[in-house]
């Protein structure tokens, strides 16, 4: 605990001053003030997290996080936990809808098992991309008591932290992503603990059940606030009672990638419990994040006005993986691009009158 909190103080504000000096440029390209609109703020943005005049986006990575939920028990899901998995067996293989954005994108995708209830077989070929860091075999279920004990989210914090630390370079640019049956329980808990919203203003259908499965997930979600009775100020403990690895390891990653000024681009429902919990913790890193996109599940929303974060996309997206944050990524490319290779009033010879 000290160590993190140790960390979570040496996180530093983004350079705004500078951020100015990027406004000041992009107010003396070919065009009129402020006319590419958010893709000027993006490039703004991104000079006060790097702390660069001139950046430039080299190394796109993806990292999800995969973990089983012990909630799943509760017919919260329209699918078994042996998805869970299969799936991570797809990204491997380069099958799921992260790779085949990713690929449009030039984008990794580092798939990491963090708390699956599963054994992958280590003389497969297939499971040397896979970054084993399994902390649990899936999470206890919520409406019996926490999800996790305070030491394994801990150990999946921390996990996050080195991954975001060690994969740190110039030019660098991570997404959240995350892959786990029922996690669209936990992420509605964490919502309601935060917002203060009842659970039936931030749970949404997740995976698609029907009405009646509907009814019994806000129920499930009711019980697991009244046993776990988690305190909001209190951000370590909402996550170890409501939380699940793979959201502990998107909140290592988002605060690791703060301590090495590395822009985040988070995902949709699951990845922004994640954030949530980081901002909670320090709220300097707001200013390390941006939103991809507004997902479907109606949590989502209230989740990114607690933080002040506003998405760039509203596609309908519901999918996870990190396939939003891709899209988000190559907006930011956009945006860099802009920024560094329009000329200027005076290179171009334009006149501004």
């Amino acid at each position: 605990m000290e160590k993190l909190l140790k960390i979570l103080d040496e996180i530093k504000p983004i350079d705004t001053e500078l951020g100015k000096r990027a406004k000041e440029r992009l107010d003396q390209l070919t065009k009129p003030k402020e006319s590419l609109g958010r893709l000027e703020e993006f490039a703004e943005k991104i000079v006060s997290i790097t702390g660069k005049l001139r950046p430039q986006i080299t190394k796109k990575i993806i990292f999800t996080f995969a973990g089983d939920h012990g909630v799943a028990e509760e017919g919260v899901s329209a699918f078994p936990k042996e998805v869970t998995p299969q799936m991570v067996l797809n990204f491997l293989r380069g099958g799921a809808g992260v790779n085949a954005l990713a690929m449009c994108a030039g984008a990794e995708v580092k798939v990491i098992d963090i708390g699956v209830d599963f054994d992958f077989n280590e003389e497969d070929s297939l499971h040397e991309k896979l970054i084993r860091r399994k902390i649990i075999r899936g999470t206890k279920n919520i409406i019996k008591g926490a999800a996790m004990t305070m030491d394994e989210t801990l150990k999946c914090i921390n996990v996050g932290i080195e991954l975001a630390t060690g994969f740190a370079t110039e030019g660098a640019i991570f997404g959240t992503g995350e892959m786990g049956i029922a996690n669209t329980t936990p992420s509605s808990a964490i919502a309601a603990c935060f917002t203060g919203l009842e659970a039936r203003k931030v749970t949404g259908r997740g995976t698609g059940i029907d009405g009646v499965s509907y009814n019994k997930k806000v129920g499930v979600i009711e019980e697991a606030l009244r046993v776990n009775d988690a305190n909001p100020k209190d951000p370590l403990s909402v996550l170890a009672k409501l939380g699940g690895a793979e959201i502990a390891g998107i909140t290592g990653l988002i605060i690791g990638s703060a301590i090495a000024k590395v822009p985040v681009v988070i995902d949709g429902f699951i990845s922004t419990a994640g954030a949530l919990v980081a901002t909670e913790l320090c709220p300097r890193i707001k200013g390390y994040l941006f939103s991809a996109h507004r997902s479907v599940e109606q949590g989502h929303g209230a989740m990114l006005e607690k933080m002040n974060l506003r998405p760039f996309l509203n596609l309908d997206l519901r999918l996870g993986e990190g396939t939003g944050a891709v899209l988000g990524i190559q907006l930011l490319e956009a945006a860099l691009s802009v920024y560094n290779n329009m000329a200027s009033f005076e290179d171009a010879g334009v006149s501004r009158n």
